[in-house]
């Protein structure tokens, strides 16, 4: 069972046993939103499934009440709150079932982004209580670096399977409860967008500029080395560790502008030995869905 990283050898060799397997290209462009699909079709690893970060992968209907607080809103109603609200756990199995995704199978995830958009598909399905997922490490690149072969146009259709939800593996974290430890030792925020955007310079995407108060800033890509991977674990973690200085890694929340680059800090803390650390899903564009909430600068 892999859990974190997959290489691109890995896979292949993988791929040749009976072992029940499924492998998804969660490849998106939050600026072009239909570009992902169309790089797909050009070119996948075959049989992937396509995942739609905006339809398969948020939630398409939410009823957001007052501060960010997610109402009920019958069986569409989302987990979290931001840009990319999380489909609620029934909703997402659904959706395994649909595209043939059971139980007993190995799920690999990859994109061509640098892992920014598969990281959610494996967070998501450790959250559905399903730990045999791993990142293509390298993505799509890797893998025909290694002379994977790749297929184009649409794949066909799977069955419909039964996926069954487990217990949560993954920690969630909504905006009530990083607002009551604010300040606290008990969590220590870790923003993953990129510096400029963290002190306020910008802000092309959510109506304010700024961050969290008290929150550190690590951008995501700097998880990954030149060739693309994840950086050694060792070096991951001589990093984790100097960003903490005498914070518990067990207290980190990993935040973003809506939750989706979050995660490879939140799997590179993993993959350094530093423990499953918790996700604030809603993200910088949750918080601010209550104004009274405060605004960091520079």
């Amino acid at each position: 069972m892999y859990t974190t990283l997959i290489s691109a050898e890995q896979l292949q060799a993988l791929a040749a046993t009976p072992q029940p397997l499924r492998i998804f290209d969660c490849s998106f462009d939050l600026m072009q939103p239909q570009a992902g699909k169309q790089h797909y079709l050009q070119a996948h690893i075959a049989g992937a499934v396509y995942t739609n970060l905006d339809t398969d992968l948020s939630a398409k209907h939410g009823v957001p009440g007052t501060h960010g607080v997610v109402t009920a809103g019958g069986a569409d109603h989302p987990a979290s709150g931001g840009r990319h609200p999380l489909p609620n756990r029934e909703k997402f199995a659904t959706w395994l079932s649909s595209v043939g995704f059971a139980n007993n199978m190995q799920a690999v995830v990859y994109d061509r982004n640098g892992a920014n958009y598969c990281g959610r598909l494996w967070w998501m399905l450790k959250w559905a209580g399903h730990e045999a997922v791993a990142i293509l490490d390298g993505g799509l690149q890797a893998w025909q670096a290694a002379g994977g072969a790749v297929a184009t146009g649409e794949e066909a259709s799977h069955f419909q399977s039964n996926f069954e939800l487990g217990p949560e593996r993954a920690v969630l974290v909504d905006g009530s409860q990083v607002a009551d430890k604010l300040g606290r030792p008990a969590q220590t925020l870790i923003d993953a967008r990129a510096a400029a955007r963290f002190r306020g310079e910008v802000e092309p995407l959510d109506p304010v500029a700024g961050h969290i108060p008290g929150a550190l800033n690590r951008p995501f890509s700097q998880n990954l080395g030149a060739d693309g991977k994840f950086k050694p674990a060792s070096e991951l973690r001589a990093e984790f560790e100097a960003l903490l200085g005498s914070r518990e890694p067990a207290s980190v929340v990993h935040h973003c502008g809506s939750g989706v680059s979050a995660l490879p800090n939140l799997i590179a803390m993993e993959i350094a030995g530093l423990g499953r650390t918790g996700l604030y899903a809603g993200s910088w564009s949750d918080w601010l869905s209550d104004p009274a909430r405060p605004v960091a600068q520079g």
